[in-house]
């Protein structure tokens, strides 16, 4: 009798790292994808000629477990670091700032100079900063406590005025967290913190994609998983999760796949719908984790308007801004995107209306963009870009293992410890892989005698 697989629900990054993950132990896999691609919420898709991403996402160095799925991909290539952290910042009126770590001693020192440096801020203002920032790495991320204070709270209770707050901190926080300091959980602010700028000194320096996003989460992946025997089923959404006498019945809306094991690797507010009952003692309550939303503007230019590769504008409705026109190919003119998080207060704004504001916004900050002419512009929408970072939601994210040995959860809303990121994703699919080789009812053993794995990455 033929085995039934292992199925893996959803093909984000969390659900491209389980299936391989346990491809490598020897299990057959079936990935099923409710969309056309992988990749989930950072893909990309076709607009003018163009390879358009859905969103910007940033990479630190920091992010070693996502690096190395791009290993395995074979598309590192396609992604540069920094050789050391340095974020332009842009204030209307003042010389370009930059947060610049340079080479300066081991971690933490070398945050020191990097901040007394920061031209955003006058001098009483930096050392004030300084002194938060060492504050910060006695802070327990993992203390339930720590996650029910704001960071904002915390940031006024060490000294931080507002403009040190939205110049510095509120620069970090609202990129990372897609909240505003004073909404945002201290235990995600100081884990951000402490991983990226804190523990190592390379920690920080910042990676961009240099390709359309889906060219790595969707062409290289789908290369990865094919090359390990992974079956990608796209186009088939999951609608329920039964269990049966010896195993799961994975139902789409076209057919059902009997499985042996499965992984739930979908947004929180789509697993809390197809959960079997049996499986979680309350799903409802993931509702409580809510979603944050990020809006992207494309602005198409005729010619260059900044020399920039990436800015940040912490006191703009830009907030972010990225020259992404060498990565998607365009050979003349310049294709600029920005990025606002924490953006609910748009969520009732037309295209029309945040592409009028984003070009003001753009033409105060970068006088160029006044001489170009704009050749295309339009809005891609995340609404539910990450779960809402808040304070106190640490207790609502559930562990990868649930009442069901055999069924597991993955994606980064689960407790990983770490935010709503890339390397989150990644690392929860690690550890729903492992959870389900090790169910306790000893259903799925690896499938692998030699215990030996076929971890090589693809040409």
């Amino acid at each position: 009798m033929t085995s039934k697989p292992v199925v893996v629900i959803g093909g984000g990054l969390a659900g491209i790292t389980a299936s391989v993950d346990l491809a490598d132990r020897g299990h057959e896999v079936v990935l099923l994808e409710s969309r056309s691609r992988l990749g989930g919420a950072a893909g990309s898709f076709e607009r003018g000629g163009v390879r358009a991403d859905t969103g910007q996402h940033v990479l630190l160095r920091c992010y070693t477990e996502y690096r190395g799925l791009i290993e395995r991909m074979g598309a590192s290539s396609l992604v540069s670091i920094q050789d050391s952290m340095d974020i332009p910042v842009i204030i209307e009126g003042r010389p370009i700032a930059r947060l610049h770590r340079g080479q300066f001693g081991p971690a933490p020192m070398h945050l020191i100079p990097a901040v007394a440096r920061y031209g955003a801020l006058t001098p009483r203002e930096r050392a004030s900063a300084i002194r938060a920032a060492r504050a910060i790495r006695s802070i327990d991320p993992d203390d339930c406590m720590t996650d029910e204070r704001t960071f904002g709270e915390w940031l006024r209770s060490h000294g931080q005025n507002d403009r040190v707050i939205r110049r510095l901190w509120g620069l970090l926080c609202v990129a990372a967290l897609n909240l505003t300091p004073d909404a945002a959980s201290l235990a995600l602010a100081a884990k951000v913190i402490q991983t990226g700028l804190l523990a190592e000194v390379s920690g920080g320096d910042i990676g961009l994609i240099q390709a359309p996003l889906s060219q790595v989460h969707d062409d290289a992946a789908a290369r990865l998983l094919a090359h390990l025997g992974v079956t990608v089923r796209r186009g088939s959404r999951v609608t329920a999760v039964d269990q049966s006498d010896n195993g799961f019945v994975v139902r789409t809306r076209s057919d059902e796949v009997a499985a042996r094991g499965a992984v739930l690797a979908i947004p929180h507010q789509y697993a809390a719908r197809i959960v079997p009952p049996s499986a979680i003692a309350d799903p409802d309550s993931w509702g409580g984790l809510g979603a944050s939303p990020i809006i992207n503007t494309h602005l198409r230019f005729d010619r260059t308007v900044t020399h920039l590769p990436f800015a940040a504008a912490p006191e703009s409705p830009v907030q972010w801004l990225f020259d992404r026109t060498s990565a998607l190919g365009i050979k003349t003119g310049q294709y600029l995107v920005t990025s606002t998080s924490a953006a609910d207060s748009l969520s009732s704004a037309t295209a029309q209306q945040i592409c009028t504001s984003q070009y003001d916004a753009l033409a105060v900050l970068l006088p160029g963009v006044r001489q170009a002419k704009v050749l295309d512009t339009f809005v891609t929408r995340e609404p539910r870009a990450t779960f809402r970072q808040a304070a106190g939601t640490a207790r609502l994210r559930p562990q990868a293992q649930t009442a069901l040995p055999g069924l597991v959860l993955a994606g980064a809303w689960t407790a990983t410890g770490w935010p709503d990121t890339m390397e989150g994703a990644v690392r929860s699919g690690h550890v729903a892989a492992e959870v389900l080789c090790r169910s306790a009812s000893g259903s799925l053993p690896t499938n692998d005698p030699t215990g030996s794995s076929r971890r090589e990455a693809i040409a």
